[in-house]
């Protein structure tokens, strides 16, 4: 069975395009139909539905899909354990983070790397955390640093590296600033500017404010903490940020009754050898 076959079928599988699994893979479209008609005559079955414009998978498909992820991880493995046969550190690796991190943790890290192992060619992928570690889930990361979710799933291996303290922030005009203490209801009735819903900042909060029987209702959302500063501080509404971004912010601290932290790690899958590369950046953390 050709694994070029079985990338086409995954790519397609999780896009839900021919044209968005050719872009993926670097090829067009016709070889991407040709590598799954090859894959469909040698299992004599039909394993996608072409309704209109979508591309669905069959019943067969679908039963079908984690074998194929399962068979290309042991696939990856087999390099891996290939590679670490050999003593010089080299090669690629795919590293999954967020913007935040990406800005705020890893620049010494990935400097260190770098002057340590020149030769490891280093792909980073910027990405929302929670993205990320289904990504890894996948096999499509071999290693993400990102928030770590609170239940990590089975399959994933995470390690803490940093704990990031999360404070209450209004820009100095909004009218609860100069107040000597702020409830959690005063913040639920003033506008917010959050994380968007599933990600894993938004929910430490919304954890918090469930267990004091508080709902927040006027909410924007933006996943990238950069922008959140920004939205914050032109005064469209309170925030929770983390302290690296405090630094010369215009901003001023609420002060709240409560106490938030989330945690920022590594995650790995728990099934995959790590190579040489990727044991090499993991000794350059912290």
């Amino acid at each position: 069975m050709e694994f070029g076959n079985l990338h086409a079928f995954l790519a397609v599988a999780d896009s839900g395009s021919f044209s968005a699994a050719a872009q993926q893979l670097y090829l067009t479209q016709p070889a991407i139909s040709k590598r799954l008609a090859a894959l469909e005559e040698e299992l004599n079955l039909r394993l996608f539905d072409r309704i209109g414009r979508r591309v669905c998978l069959t019943h067969a498909g679908e039963i079908l899909l984690p074998k194929a992820r399962e068979m290309l991880l042991q696939a990856q493995d087999m390099k891996h354990l290939a590679s670490n046969l050999q003593t010089e550190v080299s090669g690629p690796l795919l590293l999954g983070t967020s913007h935040h991190i990406g800005l705020h943790r890893l620049p010494p890290v990935l400097k260190s790397f770098r002057a340590r192992f020149p030769q490891v060619e280093l792909d980073i992928r910027f990405m929302d955390s929670e993205a990320a570690c289904q990504a890894v889930g996948r096999g499509e990361l071999e290693m993400a640093i990102v928030t770590l979710p609170n239940t990590p799933p089975s399959h994933l291996q995470t390690r803490k590296l940093w704990r990031d303290e999360l404070f209450f922030v209004a820009a100095p005009e909004h009218p609860i600033v100069n107040m000597p203490q702020v409830s959690l209801e005063m913040l639920a009735r003033h506008p917010a500017v959050l994380p968007g819903p599933g990600t894993y900042t938004r929910s430490i909060l919304e954890l918090a404010l469930q267990e004091n029987s508080i709902e927040l209702t006027s909410i924007m959302s933006t996943n990238y903490m950069e922008t959140l500063k920004m939205l914050a501080e032109i005064n469209l509404g309170w925030s929770l940020l983390p302290a690296t971004m405090l630094f010369q912010a215009n901003l001023k601290t609420l002060p709240v009754q409560l106490q938030l932290y989330r945690s920022l790690g590594l995650v790995t899958h728990k099934g995959r050898t790590p190579s040489n590369p990727a044991r090499a950046l993991i000794s350059c953390l912290p």
